[in-house]
């Protein structure tokens, strides 16, 4: 099955992107996505710029930068193969920001094709 991690990071780790002394930080995020490349768990995934480059649509309105103010901002995603949501906890659990930041892991909804409609929109339509 399939579990999306969403890895959401503090203003210092984002800075820490970009700063030589802290070179550990992409040294971390490398060793994390070879493990799970080598392992076979990695299906997708990608850093996202700061939140700051961002814009959020509310209502049909357009707002500069992230919703939602907060201490921890989204850095990045995977998609990733799992047995179950207690090994994806287990993956979880070994990423960069999970002692500094947090990891959201949900469950993705399979889009099979079905009588023509996916199951994720047949779910909503009937």
């Amino acid at each position: 099955m399939q579990y999306l991690l969403l890895f959401y990071e503090s203003s210092e780790d984002f800075a820490a992107r970009f700063d030589s002394i802290r070179a550990d930080y992409w040294q971390g995020w490398a060793a994390y996505s070879a493990t799970l490349g080598q392992s076979g768990n990695l299906f997708s995934g990608a850093a996202l710029e700061g939140p700051e480059t961002g814009a959020t649509l509310r209502s049909g309105t357009v707002h500069d930068g992230p919703y939602a103010d907060t201490k921890e901002q989204l850095g990045g995603f995977f998609i990733i193969e799992a047995e179950s949501m207690e090994a994806a906890m287990e993956i979880a659990a070994r990423a960069p920001t999970a002692g500094t930041g947090a990891v959201e892991v949900r469950p993705v909804l399979p889009m099979t094709q079905n009588q023509g409609k996916s199951d994720a929109i047949r779910f909503f339509a009937p």
